[in-house]
């Protein structure tokens, strides 16, 4: 018995409730063990401190704190559901879901139990069963201005975008001030290419909170697509100040085309994992693997006619399958295409993930004892690193698709070479550094270019004029590099610059900036899209292609020199910003490649006023195409294969990564 005028359980309880209220979590936490030590069974003081210790992190506690309440009130489902809450965020997915069906059979329409199942259903890519719990709520609640911006974002997984914009609308109508359902509303505008109404979007959820997770890096790149360059300055500026800062302003794929540094970019990678993937209990616990052959898992959204599969399907031929065992993972919507059908025909597995949840995918990874899980996609769309965040294999590697650090401490190299990243910044990567001896970019010799090449009456182009042309994507395009190519045209009489047609409010731009640095609008000309094998024959019409900063041409870099198009680059500080100098120095044209826009400039205009040495340059680059090491697939092939050999070694002796320089 407790001696009389001894607290008791309720007053240890009470005290813990004003600890809570004051933020000292430490005290609480021993009032509240104090209550139970008095009385074992009191339930509120049990639920209370297993919230408290669930918003302390340590969610084990929590759930054996939660457990404890149940058996206590088995009846209650206030209680079956924090259950689920706590197993959802231990990624504990299938028993979340058993503890909030428990609940929801003791009170179907449950709000909190409907809501949550309804995401744990979307984490699992159950859309169906997620949009059915939505609609549970909103037969309840109708103006759920949260459960509307849930439902959008599942019809955008299922590809209903005007249904899932129409959900995000309504989102934005209920609660004006929603910065995500603005956002939201701008990523399916983007999706379905209202670019204006996309940006205007972006810029609606800045001002409704300028610090919402990532909306000034869309708003600025949503201006960027449309080569809106109005404030561009201080919006970058501001942008990079936030990222100082420790906010989450952008994303790190847009940031790629912003000025920015490698450890600029770091800093962004890290922010944006730290609150969208970070690492979680790692599947993969040092086991020791014996396969045969190395094992290689690459993972993908673009297994089809895209420009990441058009380099790299010579590749997946070319491994040695006698040594390596190469497995896809295409978690990208299926389609009926050539290059489809050819890539599943070059892999010894080609497994359809699409419907699976990263979990489910990463647990495949692990049966599988995958050597080495490749990353082929990064921050582009559709990417699923929370695929890696599970450590589902020894190995993890950042390679092709996204051409910066993902700043994740879960991926353990990122393919680069020697032009890419300079000998000084490894710091400046959270991977080690693979540095393959030529380029890091793979090519297919199998690339087909129509054997016609289209006049340039055809194409809109002046016969006898110099084409300056850029087929990079309108984002890519800055200011400062817009301004070098107008001061080329006045240069170069009569010439025209060639540019990807973007859009009507993209030629809108480019035109009136044109006009506002004294060149006729009608020296831009725009090139419709074409397939693949007609896009490469017309860059014959052309005469010198003209490289952008600071994200360069990566593909449409290979592009041109595929065709047999010279292109000159400007040398930046970046992963992206030095990709064409590496091509460049890979297909035997290291004179292309400048490190000041000033020299840029300069070589620009030489060559397009000395046709002899722009002839030269083009039957060097006409001599060496077949036999350079950009276009040598099976060099590639055997260079990469000795990166993935040393990596996969260090693997299955338990030694951490390192940086690798392959001869």
């Amino acid at each position: 018995m407790q001696p009389a005028g001894s607290p008791t359980a309720q007053d240890y309880y009470r005290q813990a409730l004003g600890d809570m209220k004051a933020g000292n979590a430490a005290a609480a936490l021993e009032n509240y063990n104090k209550a139970l030590a008095l009385n074992p069974d009191y339930l509120e003081a049990i639920v209370n401190r297993g919230n408290l210790l669930d918003g302390m992190g340590r969610h084990a506690e929590a759930l054996e704190a939660c457990r404890r309440a149940i058996s206590l009130r088995p009846d209650m489902p206030e209680l079956l559901a924090n259950e689920g809450n706590i197993l959802r965020t231990m990624k504990r997915e299938t028993e979340a879901l058993q503890s909030y069906n428990k609940a929801l059979a003791q009170r179907p329409k449950m709000l909190e139990a409907l809501v949550n199942r309804s995401t744990l259903f979307y984490d699992l890519r159950r859309m169906d069963e997620a949009l059915a719990d939505c609609d549970a709520v909103l037969a309840q609640v109708p103006n759920f201005a949260e459960v509307h911006l849930n439902r959008a974002n599942m019809l955008r997984e299922k590809g209903s975008h005007p249904e899932a914009l129409a959900a995000a609308t309504r989102a934005a109508e209920l609660k004006p001030g929603y910065a995500e359902a603005h956002a939201t509303r701008g990523s399916l505008l983007r999706l379905m290419r209202r670019k204006e109404e996309a940006r205007d979007a972006f810029r609606a959820a800045m001002e409704a909170n300028p610090d919402a997770p990532m909306a000034q890096g869309l708003y600025l790149h949503a201006k960027m697509v449309l080569c809106d360059w109005a404030d561009y300055g201080a919006l970058a500026a501001r942008l990079s100040g936030g990222l100082r800062a420790g906010k989450p302003v952008t994303s790190p794929f847009p940031y790629l085309a912003m000025p920015s540094t490698p450890q600029e970019q770091l800093t962004c990678a890290r922010l944006y994992v730290a609150r969208q993937h970070p690492p979680q209990a790692p599947l993969w616990k040092g086991e020791k693997y014996k396969n045969a052959k190395i094992r290689i898992a690459y993972l993908s959204a673009d297994f089809h006619g895209h420009a990441t599969a058009y380099l790299m399907a010579g590749l997946f031929e070319a491994h040695d399958r006698s040594r390596f065992d190469i497995r896809a993972y295409s978690f990208g919507k299926p389609e009926k295409s050539a290059m489809r059908s050819r890539l599943e025909q070059s892999f010894s597995a080609f497994i359809d993930v699409q419907k699976h949840d990263d979990g489910a995918i990463a647990r495949m990874l692990l049966e599988n004892e995958t050597d080495i899980a490749i990353d082929l996609k990064g921050f582009t769309q559709e990417a699923r690193a929370g695929i890696f965040a599970r450590r589902p294999a020894p190995v993890q590697v950042n390679y092709i698709g996204y051409p910066g650090t993902m700043g994740a401490p879960y991926i353990d190299y990122i393919i680069a070479d020697s032009h890419l990243i300079a000998a000084g910044d490894e710091t400046a990567y959270s991977e080690k550094i693979v540095r393959l001896p030529d380029t890091y970019q793979p090519n297919d010799r199998k690339r087909a270019i129509a054997n016609e090449t289209p006049s340039r009456a055809s194409q809109g182009l002046p016969e006898k004029a110099f084409v300056f042309c850029c087929f990079n994507n309108s984002y890519k395009i800055t200011p400062d590099i817009f301004a070098v190519w107008m001061r080329l045209l006045k240069q170069v009489e009569g010439s025209v610059l060639w540019l990807l047609d973007s859009g009507e409010a993209v030629k809108t731009n480019l035109k009136r900036e044109a006009a506002a640095q004294g060149i006729d609008a009608g020296r831009l000309v725009f090139a419709p899209r074409l397939p693949p094998p007609r896009h490469l024959a017309r860059h014959r019409a052309a005469d010198l292609f003209l490289d952008t900063l600071p994200y360069n041409a990566h593909t449409t870099a290979s592009d041109a020199l595929w065709a047999g198009l010279p292109l000159v680059t400007c040398k930046g500080g970046t992963f992206a910003a030095r990709v064409a100098a590496s091509l460049l120095a890979a297909a035997g044209l290291p004179e292309m490649i400048t490190t000041t826009l000033a020299d840029y400039e300069a070589l620009a205009l030489s060559l397009a006023k000395n046709p002899q040495k722009l002839q030269a340059i083009k039957e060097k680059l006409a001599k060496n195409r077949d036999s350079c090491a950009l276009f040598d697939t099976v060099r590639y092939a055997r260079k990469l294969e000795s990166a993935f050999e040393k990596m996969a070694l260090r693997g299955r002796q338990g030694l951490p990564p390192e940086h690798l320089d392959i001869e």
